[in-house]
């Protein structure tokens, strides 16, 4: 298995950052996961736990296309994503500190292929910085929303 966790702190509360990460989700995903090329809802309505959808990918210039469900909702302080069969499971946990959220995104591939274990180094690598770009991605574009709607206020 190969697990990568990275954690941030952003100014808001956690149920900004559930709103931006879940309930936002169709909209925000490939914003703060620019790999992610086609975002499709496979299940209508607010994302709940079985909600499935459908993603394509371009990491590190190989394409893949996956399907995912949430496993775990826990509004407002987590969402939990695992892929159809298994091979991948995400949770992000959103958990106050003070005024501000620690966000936690884990990412855990749960089975490598044969002909990848040579790489392993390279994946847990990649995934980690991945990890890490996820949470600086997320604190970005959500501390800037919140920012500009103060602006807007004002």
């Amino acid at each position: 298995m190969v697990k990568a966790q990275a954690s941030i702190l952003i100014a808001t509360l956690p149920q900004q950052v559930f709103s931006f990460v879940v309930v936002d989700f169709e909209r925000n995903y490939r914003r703060w996961s620019p790999e992610v090329k086609r975002l499709e809802l496979l299940t209508p309505g607010p994302l709940q736990v079985g909600s499935r959808a459908r993603q394509v990918r371009v990491d590190q210039g190989r394409k893949s296309e996956t399907v995912f469900r949430v496993t775990v909702l826990e509004p407002p302080n987590g969402v939990g994503f695992a892929e159809s069969t298994n091979q991948f499971r995400i949770d992000y946990r959103m958990e106050p500190e003070g005024d501000q959220t620690r966000l936690t995104f884990v990412f855990e591939l749960t089975r490598l292929d044969f002909f990848m274990r040579p790489f392993e180094k390279l994946i847990r690598v990649a995934v980690q910085e991945g990890a890490q770009r996820t949470v600086r991605n997320i604190k970005g574009l959500l501390e800037l929303e919140l920012y500009e709607a103060r602006q807007r206020e004002s």
